[in-house]
C-alpha cells in the first residue's frame, strides 16, 4: 500500500515527465527535499523573527554545533548512523535547557556562557568522534554538518512534519507574548505573562527544530536560516506583521530555490550551502533597499 509520501511522488514524477514540473521532480529524493524544505522554510522564517528580537543568533549557532555531539553519541550507543534521533533530541535538548539555567542562575553574559557551552561539547563530541571514526563512514557526519538531500528519507520527513505540527501549534497562539516578554519583561511580568516558563519553552522550540533541520540545512548553517532571512526582512519591513510575513517568505523561497536551482544546473553543492546563498541574496538585495531608502530620506530632508 502506498504511503501518503509515495502518492506525492508518484503525481510529482508524473508531472515532471509530461513537463509540466522541473524534470528533477522525477526523482524521488527531489521531491523529499522540497517537502522538507516546505515545512522548514516557514518554521525557520516565523520563529527567526523571535530569534532575532531575542538576540539569541549565537544560541542556535551552539545548539546547532552540539548536534555533532549527539550524533557521536547516538552511534557509540547503537542507534542508526542515519537517523540517530533519539541521542539528538535528548542530547540537544538537555544542552539547551542547562545552558540557559546555568545563564539565568550566573547571570553572567549570554555569549559567555553560550561560548563556554559550546567548547565542553565540542572537546567532548571530537573525543567521541575520535572513537567511532573506526565503525562508520565520516561522510555521513559531513551530511549531518552541512545538509544532503541526497540522505533524507520518510522518516525524516515524519519527524519535521511532526516538529512543524507541534511547533506551529503552540508557538502562533503564544507569539504575542513571548514578544512582549522579549522587548519588556517586567510589563510582561505585570501583566502576568510568564516570563521565565515563556523562555524555556523558546529555547525548547530552537532546539527541535534545529535538529529535526539537520538533514536538509546542515548543523553549520541552520543557525543561519534562523538568521538571514529575519535580518533581511527587518531591513525592508515597517511593522512586526510585515517583519513575520517577509521574514516566512525569504526563508521559503530560500528553501525552495537553494534545493531546485543545483539540481537544475546539475551543480554538486551541499543543500545547506545552497539555501544560505540564496539567503544570502535577499539580504544584499534587502541591505541595498534600505540604504538606497535611507539616501531618498536624507536628500528630501
Amino acid at each position: 500500500m502506498n504511503s501518503f509520501y509515495d502518492l506525492i511522488r508518484i503525481f510529482c514524477e508524473h508531472w515532471a515527465r509530461v513537463g509540466v514540473l522541473p524534470e528533477s521532480f522525477q526523482y524521488a529524493f527531489v521531491v523529499n527535499s522540497i517537502l522538507c524544505a516546505m515545512l522548514i522554510g516557514p518554521l525557520l522564517g516565523g520563529v527567526g523573527t523571535m530569534v532575532v528580537t531575542k538576540h539569541l543568533a549565537f544560541f542556535s549557532q551552539a545548539v546547532g554545533q552540539a548536534a555533532l555531539t549527539g550524533v557521536a553519541i547516538g552511534i557509540v550507543l547503537g542507534e542508526p548512523y542515519t537517523s540517530p534521533y533519539a541521542s539528538l533530541f535528548g542530547f540537544c535538548i538537555l544542552f539547551g535547557l542547562v545552558m540557559n539555567f546555568t545563564r539565568n542562575r550566573t547571570k553572567m553574559s549570554s555569549d559567555t556562557v553560550i561560548g563556554v557551552f559550546l567548547s565542553i561539547s565540542l572537546a567532548f563530541g571530537a573525543c567521541v568522534l575520535l572513537y567511532v571514526t573506526g565503525k562508520v563512514n565520516m561522510h555521513v557526519l559531513d551530511n549531518i554538518l552541512f545538509g544532503s538531500i541526497l540522505t533524507i528519507n520518510d522518516t525524516d520527513m515524519n519527524v519535521l512534519l511532526v516538529i512543524t505540527v507541534i511547533c506551529a501549534s503552540v508557538g502562533l497562539p503564544l507569539y504575542n507574548r513571548m514578544l512582549m516578554a522579549s522587548f519588556n519583561p517586567s510589563l510582561a511580568h505585570v501583566r502576568g505573562i510568564r516570563v521565565k516558563l515563556l523562555e524555556y519553552l523558546f529555547i525548547l522550540m530552537i532546539t527541535v527544530i534545529t535538529v529535526a533541520s539537520l538533514k536538509v540545512v546542515g548543523a553549520v548553517l541552520v543557525e543561519a536560516l534562523f538568521i538571514i532571512p529575519a535580518a533581511s526582512a527587518r531591513n525592508i519591513s515597517r511593522s512586526m506583521k510585515g517583519f513575520f510575513f517577509y521574514s516566512v517568505t525569504f526563508s521559503t523561497l530560500s528553501c525552495l530555490v537553494g534545493v531546485i536551482l543545483p539540481m537544475e544546473l546539475s551543480i554538486p553543492v551541499p543543500s545547506g550551502g545552497a539555501i544560505i546563498l540564496v539567503a544570502s541574496v535577499f539580504f544584499l538585495a534587502t541591505a541595498l533597499i534600505r540604504m538606497a531608502g535611507g539616501r531618498f530620506k536624507d536628500a528630501a530632508i
